[in-house]
């Protein structure tokens, strides 16, 4: 018997999906295997395997990185996400209005994190081109929401890619985070409050290793049908 919600994020994904199968699932966006599966590294690709397997679709990654505040890393000011080549940024406006920021440092941070971006895309999908979103509908997948900056920088990415249908997918998240995003649909079976931090809602919450998010798509459906 486990004392959170959670075991690890295998059993999250699997809940997860259980959710977005269900036949009793309202004003739902139809998936299926020509949905487009796409994880947040490192964690949420763990969780969007089990999604992916589920709905037997096409499994790939966005890659986003948080821009943490300059000398307090841990507070977002905002988040970048890519798709291929192309970068979308988003600016957390409630962090931004409270603290000054010097725009120097700030683009320091931002030239490190595109960096490690790109470190990313380059360690997960090696020289393969990005999966192709026009027309589809893609479900975007992290192991949980607690200021949403990196998620809704990967909503960005794929609506800019020209994705038809957004369907944000989570297994814990805020709900006023979860209420605010820019989606088709937002399927999120646990919003406690108080939130916390997204680890308190698992038993195991360890650091994903890119080697694991590396098996975690070897492992994938190949691209289904657009």
């Amino acid at each position: 018997m486990h004392g959170r919600p959670y075991r690890d994020r295998r059993d999250a994904g699997r809940r997860l999906a259980a959710c977005l199968t269900d036949p009793a699932r309202a004003t739902a966006v139809p998936l299926g295997p020509g949905a487009l599966v796409l994880g947040l590294p490192r964690g949420g690709v763990l969780v969007a395997a089990e999604v992916a397997a589920a709905l037997g679709a096409e499994l790939d990654v966005v890659a986003v990185r948080k821009l943490g505040l300059p000398g307090r890393p841990e507070l977002a000011m905002g988040a970048l996400a890519a798709v291929g080549e192309a970068v979308e940024s988003v600016r957390s406006e409630v962090v931004l209005a409270r603290v000054a920021v010097d725009p120097d440092a700030a683009e320091e941070v931002r030239r490190a994190e595109l960096a490690e971006l790109r470190r990313r895309q380059h360690a997960y999908r090696g020289d393969r081109p990005p999966p192709a979103l026009a027309g589809r509908t893609v479900v975007l997948v992290d192991d949980g929401l607690a200021t949403g900056s990196t998620m809704r920088a990967a909503l960005a990415a794929v609506r800019a890619a020209g994705a038809a249908a957004v369907v944000v997918a989570v297994p814990v998240g805020t709900p006023d985070v979860c209420a605010a995003l820019d989606a088709d649909e937002v399927v999120c079976p646990l919003t406690p409050e108080p939130f916390g931090a997204v680890g308190r809602h698992y038993d195991d919450f360890g650091e994903t290793s890119d080697d694991e998010v590396r098996s975690a798509l070897a492992g994938a459906p190949g691209p289904g049908p657009a």
